[in-house]
């Protein structure tokens, strides 16, 4: 099985060689053409798409919409809109020493891409590198989560249905096709899921020498300074961390709270909790933890701390009820890993530069926010602690901005997508000198009388 899955694989990768070898997908024409097919192929699959998320999630359709198609449809339609204008050669300057030419920047495809998706929001990020790699002029093989299953199968039937396999393709699976996919030699890996299995990919990269973009994650802070609008504050966290579930790269890890408001925080917490679920758990409308797995790792975390609110859960669904945690240790384990779930720990700190310094003295988060009334905090916070990207006085929301380049630093990723930046990121930035023949600088050849004294006065 594991043999013919390699033979498979590396039969369907060679055929998008040869294909990308003929030259079709790097004229523009065909670029626009290609997104408007996707276009059409993701309204024409909206239903399917929605039920298939349902399915693998209980997500709502307020969800599936605002999470996994709407930001979809956003990405390719501001790729129509600029991708004319972003994939002109850019004219740069040229120094004096240089005189008679000109210099360019091309933007040309890498070649054939490999684009590996997580579940958390399966069809969105399987979707969204995969406009970048199109507009680009690439071609691709996606390998959505075996994890979100219906998703998966949906999203193998669309580009099945609009798009030949020698251009773009998906191979289901679990970690065996994924290992299989990772001896190819491809030309650009693009990955999004755990630090750790981000590792594994980087080093199967090293073999072929393939530049990759990693998009990770991490424990995300989200600080509340004493000056906060805590009403405001308290709606944007709930929504932000309990948003499918907390199953969110991006979502709030956890809450740094100043002491002299954390009560008065808690109780608005509460209250956002209430008015934004209600019961909905016991009805089994709030999205579920995708596996027992996850589920059976979120447990364990209430034995850290003490439960503040929340708490209940149902196995046989799935579902987790919003929980806050107190009482929380910095060495408990549910501060030392990544959640990935509707548990919110609660800390608190005495002064800025103790939260500071307790950010900064973990790995780089790939997002952090702060809820602050004051601009000399904010620029302060933004200059002293180094993290992918974030929000002031908000959450999650710079996510789904397309004109912001969207990634991590450090453990939480390498390389950044969205609108302008997913074209950058799988073009090869191409730089060419054009030089006239008009005319030809002799000092610089060596055998030229007096060169080298002529180069240093020039160079003066």
């Amino acid at each position: 099985m594991g043999e013919l899955m390699e033979q498979d694989i590396n039969g369907l990768v060679s055929r998008q060689h040869s294909y990308f070898a003929e030259g079709e997908t790097r004229s523009l024409s065909f670029r626009i053409g290609q997104l408007r097919r996707l276009k059409e192929a993701v309204q024409g699959y909206e239903s399917r798409i929605m039920e298939a998320v349902r399915r693998d999630f209980n997500k709502s359709e307020y969800e599936s919409y605002l999470s996994e198609y709407s930001s979809v449809l956003m990405e390719i339609n501001l790729m129509l809109r600029h991708l004319a204008k972003w994939s002109k050669p850019a004219r740069v300057r040229t120094p004096m020493t240089h005189l008679g030419s000109r210099s360019y920047i091309y933007a040309e495809p890498y070649g054939v891409t490999l684009i590996i998706a997580p579940w958390n929001y399966p069809f969105q990020l399987a979707l969204a590198p995969l406009i970048g790699a199109v507009a680009a002029g690439n071609c691709a093989v996606i390998k959505p989560s075996e994890l979100a299953p219906h998703t998966s199968q949906t999203i193998a039937d669309m580009i099945a249905e609009y798009f030949p396999d020698t251009y773009i393709a998906v191979v289901q699976g679990d970690a065996e096709a994924s290992t299989a996919l990772l001896k190819e030699r491809f030309d650009y890996i693009f990955y999004t899921g755990s630090t750790h299995v981000g590792r594994l990919v980087m080093q199967a990269a090293a073999d072929h020498l393939t530049p990759v973009t990693l998009e990770l994650g991490g424990k995300s802070p989200c600080i509340v300074h004493h000056d906060a609008r805590l009403d405001v504050a308290a709606m944007r966290i709930v929504w932000g961390k309990f948003f499918n579930a907390g199953q969110t790269c991006v979502a709030p890890d956890y809450l740094y709270v100043h002491r002299s408001v954390k009560d008065d925080l808690v109780n608005k917490l509460i209250r956002a909790i209430e008015e934004m679920h209600g019961e909905r758990i016991s009805i089994g409308e709030f999205t579920h933890i995708v596996n027992d797995r996850h589920f059976e790792r979120l447990e364990t975390y209430l034995e850290d701390g003490k439960i503040i609110y929340g708490g209940g859960r149902h196995k046989d669904s799935r579902l987790f009820e919003p929980t806050l945690l107190g009482e929380v240790k910095w060495e408990d384990r549910v501060m030392r890993e990544e959640i990935f779930g509707p548990i919110l720990p609660i800390l608190e700190y005495d002064s800025l530069e103790e939260a500071m310094r307790q950010v900064n003295s973990k790995s780089k988060p790939l997002a952090l926010y702060l809820f602050t009334e004051s601009q000399a905090v904010q620029d302060r916070v933004l200059r002293e602690i180094p993290f992918g990207g974030g929000c002031m006085n908000d959450v999650i929301y710079h996510l789904v901005n397309p004109h912001l380049p969207f990634g991590g630093v450090g453990e939480s990723g390498m390389g950044a997508y969205h609108g302008r930046a997913s074209f950058d990121l799988f073009s090869h930035k191409k730089s060419v000198l054009k030089q006239t023949t008009r005319f030809d600088f002799k000092f610089r050849y060596p055998h030229y009388k007096n060169a080298l004294k002529l180069l240093k006065k020039f160079y003066r």
